[in-house]
């Protein structure tokens, strides 16, 4: 009963927070010329953070006999139910309609935490990625780790380098990979704190892999940005993200071997953040081509809301009542030679 009570005050505390009107007015100019009648839907449930959804990622590390059917009971059910084209049987995340946050666990060095919560779309650039056993792996951008432990559920790299260049961020991240995952898989992980921009011409054509879970900006976050004028500043930077994100996404593309596979993915609606930055890449790269994630779109259209008239490379999740998943953008692409 305590515990519910305080998850009440603590749900009470997060809803009050304030919507940022100058963020909000610049969404709306914008997505309205992106998303059209879509945005009005859209705009409902990212105004409404009671509303929104949080899924659970089960550790294969640290099985817990009674949880999946206290899950049931609740009213959880395993997301991705349909054949996808790439479904590991040891990643299994369970999502259900109504809104509200499980309690999250604490961090207990020594101990392995049962579960990881996170936004169910979140998982689209893993489940894009395809990672086998065996492969060496990038994650270029991987704080706070959710991504990272979803590809160590999938599967066992050879060499896994999860790299953050924000000091604060990058200690998130060893945190998340401590409370995940066992000494032994640990030692396999290489955490690093380079310069995105920079590992291309670091380790050239080592990767098979490359996740570029971008920094980007967070429409989530950003519409209850409780400082207007860190408001105002973020609005002013966010033209200079997509040359940040083109930055990264080229090393990325030096770092991949030939034959190895690129996912790019934010969490943000901005077209020029998702579409256009990939365009630029496809257009001024020769040995890459567009990876085709249709048959995987249709596996999972049960779960996600996509945006229509995208192309076959790439997906856009918007967020609606029921399904509050995203923003999530995904977009794959293959390097076919070396550069």
């Amino acid at each position: 009963f305590f515990l519910s009570l305080k998850l009440e005050k603590k749900t009470k505390g997060k809803l009050q927070k304030q919507i940022c009107q100058v963020v909000l007015d610049h969404f709306e100019k914008q997505y309205t010329a992106e998303l059209g009648d879509a945005w009005s839907s859209v705009r409902d449930v990212l105004t409404s953070p009671w509303c929104w959804q949080h899924a659970l990622l089960l550790n294969r590390f640290s099985q817990s006999p009674g949880l999946e059917s206290s899950l049931a009971e609740q009213g959880f059910s395993p997301a991705f139910a349909a054949a996808l084209p790439y479904l590991p049987a040891a990643l299994r995340c369970y999502i259900r309609t109504a809104p509200g946050r499980f309690p999250s666990q604490k961090h207990q060095p020594g101990k392995l935490k049962e579960y990881y919560l996170l936004n169910a779309a979140s998982l689209l650039p893993v489940l894009a990625l395809e990672v086998k056993d065996g492969e060496d792996v990038l994650d270029l951008c991987a704080a706070p780790g959710g991504k990272s432990v979803a590809i160590l559920q999938c599967a066992c790299p050879g060499n896994f380098h999860c790299n953050e260049y924000d000091d604060l961020r990058s200690r998130w991240l060893e945190q998340t990979i401590e409370s995940f995952i066992p000494d032994a898989l640990i030692n396999l992980i290489v955490v690093s704190k380079l310069d995105g921009r920079q590992i291309g011409d670091l380790q050239p054509e080592f990767y098979d892999k490359v996740l570029v879970d971008a920094p980007c900006s967070n429409d989530r976050s950003w519409l209850f940005s409780a400082d207007p004028q860190q408001a105002v500043l973020r609005l002013t930077q966010r033209k200079e993200l997509s040359s940040l994100q083109f930055q990264l996404l080229s090393s990325a593309l030096k770092a991949l071997r030939p034959g190895g596979s690129l996912v790019y993915s934010t969490c943000t609606l901005s077209k020029a953040e998702n579409s256009d930055v990939i365009n630029l890449i496809l257009s001024s790269c020769r040995n890459v081509v567009p990876v085709d994630l249709s048959e995987m779109a249709r596996g999972v259209s049960q779960e996600f809301t996509f945006l229509s008239g995208m192309q076959q490379h790439e997906l856009l999740v918007l967020p609606e009542k029921g399904r509050a998943w995203g923003p999530m953008y995904v977009a794959k692409l293959k390097k076919t030679s070396s550069t």
